[in-house]
C-alpha cells in the first residue's frame, strides 16, 4: 500500500525524519483556546501536560484539535504508568506520548503494549479523531503507517532509567527517549538538588543524545528557559520544550510593561 502524507497534525516523525529539530511549548492548562494560541506560535509543536498540568482526557481531544487547527502536532505527556490513556491519546490524533518514569525495558515493553499495533504491540482499535486529524480516510492506510506517524517517548529521569538507557531504547516500538531534568538531577543527588541546569547533568545527557541517536532514535527533552533550550539544541537533542504556559504569560506581561516605560 502506498505511503500517504498526513496532515499537519501527524506531520511531527516525518519532520523529525527528515532531520528537522522541533521546538515545542508546554502547556498544562487545560483551555482549548488558550492552548490554540500557543500553538500560533512560531513554535512547531506543544506538548499537553496530563501528569502534572491539569489536563484530562475532555481537555485533551480538544488541545489536539486545537494544535491541529493551528496546523501544529500535539503530544501528550501521560501521567505514570497511565498507558491506557497514552493508547486514547493517539486515538484523539496526538502525534506522540511521553510516558513518565520509565525506568526498565519492561517499563518500555508495557508501554509499547498500548501504543503499536500488533505485531510490536497491542494497541486496541479506535483512531476515528486520528484519522480525521490526520487527513487519513482509509482505515488500512492508517493501519499500515499508525506505528511509524507516532512517537513512543520514554522519560528518562531516575537512576534507574539512566542505567538502563540502552536496553529501553532497543525495545521494539520506542522511538526515542525524553529527558525530565528535574527529577534526573533530584535522583542523581539523593534527593539534595533540584536545578535542571546543574553541571552534574552534562555527562548524563551527553550519554542520552548519543545513546539514542546510535540506536536511530529521537531525543528529546523538558528544556525550561530559552538560553536553556537553545543550548539543549546545540548538544544535539531532536525535540526540545521551551518555557510553559505560565512562564509564556509572565513573560508577555513582563515585556509589555518593560516597553511601557522604556
Amino acid at each position: 500500500m502506498s505511503t500517504i502524507e498526513p496532515a499537519a497534525a501527524l506531520s511531527l516523525v516525518p519532520r523529525l525524519r527528515r532531520g528537522e529539530r522541533i521546538v515545542a511549548g508546554w502547556v498544562g492548562f487545560p483551555e482549548p483556546i488558550f492552548v490554540e494560541a500557543v500553538a500560533r506560535t512560531a513554535l512547531q509543536a506543544v506538548v499537553l501536560d496530563m501528569q502534572h498540568g491539569l489536563h484530562d482526557a475532555v481537555s485533551v481531544v480538544a488541545g489536539v484539535a486545537a494544535v491541529a487547527a493551528a496546523g501544529k502536532s500535539a503530544i501528550v505527556r501521560v501521567a505514570v504508568e497511565d498507558f491506557a490513556t497514552a493508547s486514547r491519546a493517539l486515538d484523539f490524533g496526538a502525534a506522540g506520548v511521553i510516558a513518565p518514569m520509565i525506568n526498565s525495558a519492561a517499563d518500555a515493553r508495557r508501554l509499547v503494549e498500548f501504543v503499536k499495533f500488533p505485531p510490536r504491540g497491542r494497541r486496541s482499535w479506535g483512531p476515528g479523531r486520528a484519522m480525521v486529524l490526520g487527513g487519513i480516510g482509509s482505515r488500512e492506510a492508517y493501519l499500515a503507517q499508525a506505528d511509524v506517524l507516532t512517537l513512543a517517548l520514554a522519560m528518562i529521569e531516575t537512576r534507574e532509567g539512566l542505567a538502563a538507557l540502552d536496553e529501553i531504547l532497543a525495545v521494539d516500538g520506542i522511538d526515542g527517549v525524553f529527558v525530565g531534568p528535574n527529577d534526573l538531577c533530584i535522583a542523581l543527588t539523593d534527593g539534595a538538588v533540584v536545578d535542571p541546569q546543574a553541571s552534574l547533568l552534562d555527562e548524563p545527557l551527553g550519554r542520552i543524545v548519543a545513546a539514542a541517536h546510535g540506536a536511530g532514535k529521537v531525543a528529546g527533552i523538558f528544556g525550561g528557559s530559552g538560553a536553556r533550550a537553545g543550548e539543549l539544541l546545540r548538544r544535539g537533542f531532536d525535540l526540545v520544550t521551551v518555557g510553559h504556559d505560565d512562564a509564556y504569560v509572565a513573560a508577555g506581561v513582563g515585556a509589555m510593561l518593560a516597553a511601557m516605560t522604556g
